[in-house]
């Protein structure tokens, strides 16, 4: 069990151990004001019980990868030594940053070789709740462990007693604890290849305790390379609150909420009054739902009301003039077919199942393909994103946020996103203002999707 409290859960990090005798607002300045760093290795770790998965990959060398902690609107640097054997990258999911630190091999920085180190250096404009990933040889670390929650501090606090980030994903691990194939290429032209263990922070079915009668902030991130699921919180009082960084407009029950790879979901929880009431997160299944992580009441209850909390801040994303915005099309379908290069820099499936608008990305070159489509910095953009397959596909921009619009299939909430579900056959529209200048990667968040040509990137030109 895993005993969380406000002080542990603020300090957020194993290179804050010798804080101890600070507050959790003096150790987070002393957090912000040094430079933090990551080392990414292969270690032997036990996520079925007992039977230890060697060659495992993660942003520590001695267990899951650490909770990154930043606040809104502060400059934050990062040293990231490669001690993997083979190249990487780190890209910080959902963060509108400078395009050099934006972790895309040889697109905005070349990889990161085995036995050196890159500073990533930058100020995150938004608060909420991101994760990172490498873009090099992107399926094989993903599946070995390389997922990573990502935590940007509100600039005014919203009143909660505790925050608990939550790294949902799949492992596809057998019963010896040893890895299984990571893909299938059947599966890879379909949907793509599920995982076989679920797990919450590298482990199956958590159990954390919490101080009765507070409020806790459920940061849950979809770190997973394939799994589109919905997810409920089940057993006591909570309101669903964000959803991909950017707060809803009013809290709504935290049932069913659908949320592919990359997407992220903040809830509410206040936690029930009595010694040892249990609350569930759930995800949810056409036959038997899984347990994915419970919460566990312990003490005297603080009495606390979800009334209490503070709406969250919206962040400064400008709204895109929609009168004079200019469209640009874009159709996610079957590749046109050709066999994959040989030897891409960062790793390739060995074939190319799927395009954007017809063209199929060969993988990570020194000189990529040209841009999918070319944007005037500050000017409005309509996006009309075409899934011409039977299969879902959560798209993702990096380092633009984008509003949704309107679809062909259902009604959608006018929300702020970096990563949209396009369902099977469904035509979405978003809309943003293209403010953020450079090569932004724009691709398929089920990684073997992405790795089998469903990629390629924008260009804002500045």
């Amino acid at each position: 069990m895993s005993a969380v409290t406000r002080r542990d859960l603020l300090i957020g990090s194993a290179a804050l151990a010798g804080a101890s005798g600070l507050t959790a607002l003096a150790a987070h300045r002393v957090f912000a004001a040094v430079d933090d760093k990551l080392s990414i290795s292969r270690l032997t770790h036990e996520i079925v019980k007992g039977k230890p998965t060697v060659e495992m990959m993660s942003f520590a060398a001695d267990g899951p990868p650490p909770v990154i902690r930043m606040r809104q609107g502060e400059r934050f640097a990062i040293e990231v030594a490669n001690r993997l054997g083979e190249d990487t990258t780190v890209h910080w999911h959902g963060l509108r940053i400078d395009n050099a630190m934006d972790g895309v091999p040889y697109l905005t920085q070349a990889p990161i070789r085995d036995g050196t180190s890159f500073r990533y250096s930058f100020t995150p404009p938004d608060a909420g709740t991101f994760w990172y990933h490498p873009h090099c040889n992107t399926l094989e670390q993903m599946a070995r462990g390389m997922t990573g929650m990502l935590v940007v501090e509100d600039a005014e606090d919203p009143g909660f007693d505790s925050d608990l980030p939550l790294n949902i994903r799949d492992f596809r691990i057998g019963s010896e604890g040893q890895f299984l194939e990571f893909y299938k290429a059947r599966n890879t032209a379909r949907g793509g290849t599920l995982g076989t263990v679920n797990t919450v922070n590298w482990q199956i079915d958590p159990v954390y305790n919490v101080e009765a009668g507070t409020l806790v902030r459920l940061r849950m991130a979809v770190t997973d390379l394939t799994r589109i699921g919905q997810y409920s919180v089940k057993g006591g009082e909570a309101r669903l609150i964000a959803l991909d960084s950017h707060g809803l407009p009013a809290p709504v029950a935290p049932e069913r909420i659908e949320m592919a790879p990359g997407q992220r979901a903040d809830i509410a929880l206040r936690v029930p009054d009595h010694e040892g009431e249990e609350v569930e997160l759930i995800l949810e299944r056409p036959t038997t739902p899984v347990r994915l992580a419970r919460f566990r009441a312990t003490g005297a209850s603080a009495r606390r009301q979800l009334a209490e909390l503070k709406p969250l801040a919206p962040n400064p994303v400008a709204e895109p003039d929609l009168a004079n915005a200019e469209l640009q099309e874009y159709v996610f379908g079957w590749s046109p077919g050709g066999d994959a290069p040989a030897n891409p820099i960062c790793g390739s499936l060995g074939y190319l199942f799927w395009s954007i608008n017809r063209i199929a990305w060969q993988g990570d070159f020194p000189d990529p393909l040209a841009p999918l489509g070319v944007m005037k910095q500050g000017r409005s953009y309509i996006l009309r994103l075409r899934n011409e397959t039977p299969y879902d596909h959560p798209i993702h921009l990096h380092g633009l946020t984008f509003r949704l619009l309107r679809s062909n299939k259902r009604e959608i909430a006018p929300l702020w996103t970096d990563t949209a579900l396009l369902r099977a056959e469904e035509t979405m529209e978003v809309g943003l203002v293209a403010d953020n200048p450079g090569d932004w990667a724009f691709h398929c968040h089920v990684i073997e999707h992405q790795k089998t040509g469903l990629a390629g990137f924008l260009r804002v030109d500045a």
